[in-house]
């Protein structure tokens, strides 16, 4: 019987999570993007140093494992007074399509919760299949946003809210 976890993440599991963006990136954005800015975007968030400075400046990283594999991982903050911000959440894609999404994103409500967040907020590309799995977990769109990230290279995205209140 598969069983699955969420840990909370440290330094030592950044070798899975790049495994996971590895894997993760090139299904998701391959045909968004192109290969160079993809190649820019991955050592830009996920090379050792950027994911260790994260981890060391309130970005809180948690893990999905599968018995013992790694399938997915969320990276949340506090945000502002009342909101959280989920910064990441991925999957690799042979296990999407099996609850797991639903699984992190759940984890993630909860975490936003237990840090005192009112409002889940979000960045997506606005291209990004995974708009209507965000639809469907409660998020809206809230504003439309182009902010360049260096190269010439911009992050065309929708930011979305989800309540955090009952």
């Amino acid at each position: 019987m598969t069983r699955i976890n969420i840990q909370a993440a440290t330094n030592k599991d950044i070798p899975s999570i790049q495994h996971i963006v590895a894997i993760s990136w090139p299904a998701t954005y391959g045909k968004i993007l192109s290969a160079a800015q993809l190649t820019y975007m991955i050592d830009l968030f996920y090379s050792d140093k950027a994911l260790t400075e994260q981890m060391d400046n309130g970005h809180k990283f948690f893990i999905l494992w599968e018995d013992q594999t790694a399938m997915g991982f969320i990276d949340i903050e506090k945000y502002s007074d009342i909101a959280c911000k989920l910064h990441k959440i991925y999957l690799l894609p042979a296990c999407q399509g099996r609850g797991y999404g639903k699984e992190l994103m759940d984890f993630a409500t909860g975490q936003g919760r237990k840090m005192g967040g009112r409002l889940l907020k979000l960045n997506v590309n606005r291209h990004n299949k995974a708009l209507g799995f965000y639809k469907r977990m409660g998020f809206t769109i809230d504003e439309t946003v182009d902010n360049p990230i260096g190269q010439g290279y911009y992050m065309n995205d929708y930011v979305m809210i989800k309540s955090l209140e009952d």
